[in-house]
């Protein structure tokens, strides 16, 4: 990605993967330019979020796409407009749309910046495309009945599209009838509930990673369960964590090498159709007895003053302070730096130690460092966008100490 500059605006060449656009209004006592606008974003909100999210390395690796900037002054004062988009997820995105607030200067001028919107690209997009299909059906095609049952698929298909909703506490990716169906599929992630409600199967939800959330445990005592997963060893994980917490009825698979979320229609009604009674899984089922009284054992062998509770006194000393402690297998500090900084802090060849804990969003990015430099423990302030977790490693977050 690279910037240029068009008409005195400063801009950042955009890729096509933008999911939201961050429309914000913008008030400066004062008379102020593009590209004094574009610096104030860049400076004053740099080091605010962490290495995760911050600006200039979003917009290195694309996940920022071009900024646009209107501004016009009179009578001694500058008013104007923002737009920001965003590939990144809805959570962080409204993260760093809540960051532009924060800027109460631009030059040397006063000013203040408030989102007015955050726009779902991807929808209005849709809705285009919607619109223009029925056109050109109706311009293009002669037969009125194949005319309508087209038009009447296109819109069916958008709209389920649509219909994914946020369920339980964990506000769990969804399909709108998980409260009214006696029986629900589990499947890993977002992307499988999307395609399962394209071919109108729609009691389905999401556990977002290996630690299954408590909604999924508490359905599970009310409602026959299926367990829908990847044919590789991501599934595989996922399944013995379900069957160590939850209580599944059914296990399905996806041919193997494939994912739920890239399945045609008859290959998911084939997979549900083979679905196996968990009865007949003793391998798994065994496994997780033993993996679970190997946690009970563990648990007996902690020390008077617990993990937990030496994890909690490290998460009170960087909450709040954007830093992160890496510590050894005594779980002392070893090392102390800005959260920007623990990344290159990790891939250095000697840095070992058994837990890190830090004051930021925990990513794949770094749960794959920490697995590789064989820790047992990460503790953050949340998950972000995270798919596969690996068993040698214990994710926790701030709210779970």
């Amino acid at each position: 990605m690279s910037s240029d500059i068009k008409g005195g605006m400063i801009t950042m060449k955009a890729n096509d993967t933008t999911k939201y656009l961050i429309h914000a209004e913008i008030e400066a006592e004062g008379v102020v330019e593009r590209p004094d606008v574009v610096g104030a974003i860049f400076g004053q909100t740099e080091g605010l979020l962490g290495g995760d999210l911050d600006l200039r390395e979003l917009q290195k690796t694309g996940r920022i796409g071009r900024i646009e900037v209107k501004i016009e002054s009179k009578g001694g004062r500058s008013t104007g407009e923002i737009k920001v988009p965003s590939s990144l997820d809805k959570v962080e995105t409204a993260i760093l749309a809540a960051a532009l607030e924060t800027i109460e200067r631009v030059g040397p001028c006063s000013a203040r910046i408030k989102v007015l919107k955050i726009e779902d690209v991807r929808a209005s997009k849709r809705k285009r495309i919607v619109e223009r299909a029925m056109n050109i059906l109706r311009e293009h095609f002669e037969e009125p009945e194949i005319e309508s049952e087209k038009i009447v698929e296109i819109v069916r298909q958008a709209i389920r599209a649509d219909e994914i909703v946020e369920y339980g506490e964990e506000k769990l990716p969804a399909g709108p009838a998980i409260d009214e169906s006696d029986a629900i599929i589990v499947v890993e992630g977002r992307a499988d509930v999307l395609n399962l409600l394209k071919h109108g199967i729609k009691n389905v939800i999401a556990v977002e990673g290996t630690n299954i959330p408590k909604t999924i445990v508490e359905l599970s005592k009310k409602k026959t369960v299926t367990a829908f997963l990847d044919g590789d060893r991501g599934g595989d994980l996922i399944l013995k964590e379900l069957l160590q917490v939850a209580e599944v009825d059914y296990v399905a698979r996806a041919p193997e090498g494939k994912e739920v979320e890239e399945l045609t229609q008859k290959e998911i009604l084939k997979s549900l159709r083979n679905k196996v009674p968990v009865e007949q899984l003793h391998v798994l089922k065994k496994e997780a007895r033993e993996s679970k009284e190997k946690e009970k054992t563990a648990e007996k062998e902690k020390p008077k003053e617990g993990i937990s509770d030496v994890l909690r006194k490290h998460t009170e000393s960087v909450k709040g302070r954007l830093t992160a402690r890496v510590l050894d297998r005594n779980l002392n500090v070893i090392k102390e730096v800005p959260v920007r900084d623990l990344v290159k802090i990790l891939k250095t060849n000697n840095m070992k130690g058994s837990a890190i804990v830090f004051d930021g969003i925990i990513t794949q990015r770094l749960i794959d460092l920490a697995a590789k430099k064989e820790f047992d423990y990460i503790v953050g302030v949340r998950l972000g966008s995270v798919v596969k977790v690996p068993t040698s490693l214990r994710v926790i977050t701030f709210d779970q100490l």
